[in-house]
């Protein structure tokens, strides 16, 4: 079980507030640290079943080099499959009237956005690639027409998913696709099922007072972090497509009352599957008459996207102890869905790990912005740091808590799969022993991950938890850029012999206007990690290397996402083509882009360009 500790930090927000459990896990109260480095270095270990998060993540890098050479399909050729709307119970009803869903997993709902001369302003080679669709498909004049929605896709059974969710730690009952519809699913020749989502579609029964529709400012945003967050390596869901209605859509931005009419756009959005934790919380919420299918979409999810748990044999290295007080063990073996809860929960840590890793902030981490895939879904008000700053939130409806800020993050993940597992447990899925050793292994996923990226983005040869505690608590004090810090830090010489005045030199721009005192400090901690570099034995130019391969030159920065979104609120899409070009290479020098690597400017900190609410 994991340890209960304090999180009281000087350096960071003394807004952070506490994150509770549900009752039914109130005798775990599991509590990550809010910043990475005060996690302790010393976890239990298990003789445990392998995971599989490594040959998830292997797949996921496969992404870039996937699908068939040989096959190139037109759009009509696609081969549709469906199997959420066959096996799964839905909405007798086909209306998009707001309404309670009862029962259902699902509701029918074709797309019904108004369009005039929908216009293509960007799209992914990468993702037709997992299709096996022709790139030339996208040259098409009606293309368009068919990814707004307008035009039905032969074969294609759109849908609107049901489903509920935590929303900033309160229960909000049901949620659901309030603007995204489901075109469907897709079997490539692989028989690797991909699903075709059009986000900014039009109303669903799920869309409560909205009008289900996207503006373009928000849809570019969507677009090009699903494809920036791939190229960093980072599970997400994927984008095929960005197009614009043509038509106008009343926005409040800032909520202070004066909408203004934005450019309408839907994105098509791609992933195995847009199941979030919300899917099975909301059924496990309506009582024993929903329990069934709390189970059968359970079983579907496992047939589908974790067929490897369907017959698991009997082996002693799953059987695992859950206390060293507590003989009595765990076995993966005998419940299968137990197996899944603790694959879901190492999915979800190692994914968050990563976002620690190049400074990602969500900024909405509700449960039904939760991936049961382990995938960064649902990109809203997100933001990657730019100064070192713990308590960041890009979100503005998040401001008075913080709860969904930077340093929170591993923490709201550990409280996010409580929930999860409490919904298993309510469907009688799961025992207690069983859901508190999912969060235990979430926890020992995430250090375990966090420890080895962070030995990997200093170029070290183990884990030094001083070094790097104290490099972080400076970077926060003096806010220093965070991408561009960990980029630079790799031009240090592991040489003892180097002057101390000279020390900073290879840091210069990045520790911008540091007093004598700061000075100082970054001397001490330069001299402690030069003289760490020295023990490696690893050349300064290997080391330079493999650093420059795991801490990316360019990141998707608000104010490069809002020059993109300006210039194409003009009807000019070259920048956010640019951009896209950019971010699928994150790690590459790239010497004719540099600009995309520089600081943000003064206007950056406008409202509505580094702080973003969820009107989009």
């Amino acid at each position: 079980m994991l340890s209960h500790i304090s999180s009281s930090l000087s350096h960071t927000s003394s807004t952070t507030t506490a994150l509770l459990f549900s009752s039914t896990a109130k005798s775990l109260r599991p509590k990550l640290p809010f910043y990475p480095f005060h996690f302790p270095i010393q976890q239990k270990r298990h003789r445990c079943m392998a995971s599989s998060i490594d040959s998830v993540a292997n797949d996921l890098k496969k992404q870039r080099l996937q699908g068939t050479k040989n096959v190139k399909l037109n759009i009509e050729e696609l081969n549709w499959d469906n199997s959420f709307v066959h096996e799964l119970p839905g909405d007798p009803r086909t209306d998009s009237i707001p309404r309670q869903v009862l029962h259902a997993c699902y509701t029918k709902v074709l797309p019904s956005a108004p369009v005039n001369n929908p216009q293509l302003v960007a799209w992914s080679e990468s993702v037709a690639e997992l299709l096996e669709l022709d790139p030339k498909e996208f040259e098409r004049p009606d293309f368009p027409v068919i990814f707004s929605g307008a035009s039905p896709l032969m074969g294609a059974i759109p849908y609107a998913q049901n489903y509920g969710g935590h929303q900033f730690g309160t229960w909000a009952g049901q949620l659901g696709d309030g603007r995204a519809i489901t075109l469907g699913e897709i079997l490539n020749s692989k028989s690797q099922r991909w699903e075709l989502q059009l986000k900014g579609a039009g109303k669903t029964p799920y869309s409560r007072f909205a009008d289900g529709f996207a503006v373009l400012r928000s849809s570019i945003r969507e677009f090009l972090c699903s494809e920036a967050m791939h190229g960093l390596g980072i599970p997400t869901t994927r984008a095929l497509c960005l197009v614009t209605t043509g038509k106008g859509v009343m926005r409040d931005m800032f909520y202070d009352g004066n909408p203004k009419d934005e450019p309408g756009a839907i994105v098509c959005r791609v992933a195995q599957s847009f199941l979030r934790f919300g899917s099975y919380q909301l059924h496990a919420s309506r009582g024993k008459k929903d329990f069934e299918i709390v189970r059968a979409l359970a079983d579907y999810t496992i047939r589908y996207h974790f067929p490897h748990l369907e017959n698991m044999t009997r082996n002693e290295s799953i059987s695992c102890n859950t206390d060293e007080e507590d003989n009595s063990a765990v076995d993966l073996t005998l419940n299968k869905y137990a197996a899944w809860a603790v694959e879901v929960a190492e999915r979800t840590a190692s994914m968050i790990a990563r976002w620690q890793d190049v400074g990602f902030t969500h900024g909405v981490m509700n449960t039904d912005n939760m991936s049961m895939l382990g995938l960064t879904i649902d990109y809203g008000p997100f933001g990657f740091l730019d100064a070192s700053d713990p308590s960041y939130t890009p979100n503005t409806t998040d401001l008075p808590g913080r709860r969904y800020c930077f340093a929170n993050q591993p923490d709201v993940g550990l409280w996010n799969i409580a929930q999860f597992t409490s919904a298993l447990s309510t469907a009688e899925l799961l025992n207690n022993k069983e859901a508190d050793y999912a969060m235990e292994r979430y926890g020992n996923k995430f250090m375990d991950d966090y420890q080895d990226i962070m030995t990997r983005k200093l170029g070290l040869a183990k884990y030094n938890k001083k070094l790097i505690g104290e490099l972080l608590k400076n970077m926060a004090i003096d806010k220093v850029d965070y991408t561009n810090f960990f980029r630079s830090l790799s031009n240090i010489k592991a040489d003892p012999t180097i002057p101390e005045d000279q020390l900073l030199d290879p840091l210069k721009a990045v520790l911008l206007d540091i007093g004598m005192e700061r000075k100082e400090a970054w001397t001490s901690w330069v001299k402690s990690y030069i003289q760490e570099l020295s023990t490696t034995g690893v050349s300064d130019e290997e080391r330079k290397v493999s650093m420059n391969s795991v801490n990316p030159k360019y990141i998707l920065r608000n104010y490069l996402c809002q020059s993109a979104i300006d210039a194409a609120e003009q009807d000019d899409f070259g920048e956010v083509r640019q951009l896209l070009k950019v971010m699928r290479f994150p790690f590459d020098e790239q010497p004719d882009m540099e600009k995309y690597a520089r600081l943000p400017p003064a206007w950056a900190n406008r409202p509505g360009v580094c702080m973003l609410s969820c009107s989009s």
